[in-house]
């Protein structure tokens, strides 16, 4: 399994309304281990920031977390999720949004991942759950992990103002959120 390749049959997740709460929720005060090697509370930036969430990436070489992880809807992706944003981050930031990535994998699993696919912004670690529970964002359990499904919030000042959820394609996600935030200036 290359995890850079999305499967041509991969299923699309359902919108099971586990986002609709999300739109004006004020985050909470959580500061979150990164990628960067600092603590960012997503809560206390000032500006606009993109947060996309997404449930684990892979590593090439290494079996996927469940034999089924391409029929899991959602679950597949988040290598190419990652890479879209990479490649739109230029634009992401001149449309006034600082990016950061999200999931319930530890920093150095994540570090590596960042490393590999030269990511231009921190990915954040929730792998106490900290920030999932506080806004009760949608997660999945697999392999008796708990992931946080592939979503991605626009925070204006510490307040959720737009929701993509569920998200999918994911390789080409970040073009919608920069058609949005040029739609949407602050």
């Amino acid at each position: 399994m290359d995890p850079n390749v999305l499967p041509a049959d991969l299923p699309a997740p359902a919108d099971d309304g586990a986002g609709a709460h999300l739109v004006g929720a004020v985050l909470p005060s959580v500061p979150l281990s990164a990628t960067d090697g600092t603590r960012v509370d997503v809560a206390a930036l000032a500006g606009r920031t993109v947060l996309y969430a997404y449930p684990r990436t892979g590593v090439p070489g290494e079996p996927a977390l469940d034999e089924d992880w391409d029929l899991i809807p959602g679950a597949r992706g988040c290598t190419p999720q990652a890479c879209d944003f990479r490649d739109h981050h230029g634009d992401l930031e001149a449309a006034g949004a600082r990016v950061l990535g999200l999931s319930t994998q530890d920093t150095a699993y994540q570090r590596e991942a960042a490393e590999r696919l030269h990511l231009p912004f921190a990915i954040l670690s929730d792998a106490d759950l900290a920030l999932t529970r506080a806004l009760s964002l949608p997660t999945l359990e697999v392999a008796g992990q708990v992931l946080v499904r592939r979503l991605t919030l626009v925070v204006d000042d510490g307040v959720v103002t737009h929701v993509w959820y569920p998200v999918f394609p994911p390789h080409t996600h970040a073009e919608d959120v920069l058609a949005w935030l040029r739609s949407n200036p602050r």
